[in-house]
């Protein structure tokens, strides 16, 4: 392992970076005036054993320097989600948690991968991070309990949108095997009765079959009913954030932006805050990717490493504003740059729009500037 003591000898800190996995973690440890890392198995999910070794390596640094050192703790995101960075940062631990895309590896088609080698990556990483070199890694915004919370309800509904979608095709697919077609199983799911259908060969269902329908429409009943609690709890929500509140309706005051979008993009991506305009299309993940290498030049479409689910809302959010906001000058500018176009030029110019809508909204949030040409919706609505 290369010597960083050289570098932290200055600074009476401790550096330390865990690898998690299910059973067992792997902590290593950097302490001033040695060439290596120590590394601690510790048993997956063992915090306190956790605190344990961090804390015994603190003392011993005090007693050596005179004075208790600052310790910095990094892992990656992942299932583990943040409740130990938290947990770190209540009793005193400096937690950064790095975003495991951004991390760089050694590209070779068949390199060696142990934890201990994965665990020694991530402390290099971050001594260097620390040091100022911030391009080495992406470090995550660590998101408050409620700030995490309340992005539970948008994304519960979505799941249950493609279980619902699931319900229906599965309902659909049983009656065309039969010859039933035309029905609209979604507004029908309280009358729909399977007894009373006939096949397309004028018999009744079978018995069995029928019995398969009335459950997938019982369940689909449910996924419906969950919804709709979703829905009122996403609109009305008990909740500390304020800020992120105010912002969420000064979105639903636009035209083409209702409840379902206002709270994908104040809860995932407006909550928090942006240097420039690139940070806030990287987030998301609609940052343009250019390769300028030798002779090569070429875009290389967007990055797509960032929120998916903001992006994805964007990208939707774009649509609607073409279609709600013709006279606004984004509007403009996508028709005049795709006149004449159709199918794949519209659908890359799309994401160009989506990345200059983002923009706008995140102006007007913090300024209050309102998109050119954008109309707002009326008092009664």
């Amino acid at each position: 392992m290369t010597n960083v003591s050289a570098t932290i000898s200055n600074k009476q800190s401790i550096y330390a970076a865990l690898e998690l996995s299910k059973n067992s973690w792997l902590l290593a440890i950097q302490v001033p005036g040695r060439d290596n890392p120590s590394l601690h198995p510790i048993k997956g999910g063992d915090a306190e054993g956790l605190m344990a070794k961090l804390d015994a390596a603190r003392q011993r640094v005090a007693k050596d320097a005179g004075q208790t050192p600052a310790v910095t703790l990094c892992y990656e995101a992942g299932y583990d989600g943040f409740w130990l960075a938290r947990f770190l940062e209540q009793r005193g631990i400096t937690c950064q948690v790095m975003e495991p895309a951004s991390l760089q590896v050694n590209r070779r088609a068949r390199r060696v991968k142990t934890d201990r080698i994965d665990v020694e990556s991530i402390l290099h990483t971050l001594i260097a991070w620390c040091r100022g070199e911030r391009h080495v890694c992406s470090m995550v915004v660590v998101p408050s309990v409620e700030e995490e919370d309340l992005r539970r309800c948008h994304r519960e509904r979505d799941r249950l949108i493609r279980e619902r979608t699931a319900h229906i095709n599965r309902i659909k697919g049983l009656l065309f095997g039969q010859g039933i077609r035309g029905i609209n199983v979604k507004s029908r799911t309280k009358t729909l009765k399977p007894a009373e259908l006939v096949t397309g060969d004028g018999r009744p269902l079978p018995e069995r079959l029928g019995r398969e329908i009335s459950r997938e429409i019982e369940r689909l009943a449910q996924v419906q009913a969950q919804i709709v609690e979703i829905e009122r709890e996403r609109d009305h929500p008990a909740t500390s954030c304020e800020a992120t509140e105010r912002k969420r309706h000064d979105l639903l005051r636009l035209k083409g932006l209702g409840p379902a979008l206002s709270s994908t993009l104040t809860r995932e991506v407006y909550y928090r805050q942006f240097s420039n305009r690139r940070q806030l299309a990287s987030y998301i993940g609609i940052a343009p990717s250019a390769y300028d290498s030798g002779e090569g030049h070429r875009s290389q479409g967007i990055s797509k490493a960032g929120n998916r689910l903001a992006r994805v809302a964007m990208v939707e959010a774009a649509w609607l504003w073409l279609r709600h906001q013709p006279d606004s000058a984004l509007s403009q500018w996508f028709h005049d740059r795709t006149q004449g176009q159709k199918g794949r030029t519209r659908r890359i110019m799309i994401v160009a729009l989506a990345r200059k809508l983002a923009i706008a909204l995140w102006r007007y949030l913090e300024t209050g500037l309102i998109p050119e040409g954008a109309s707002l919706k009326s008092r009664g609505r």
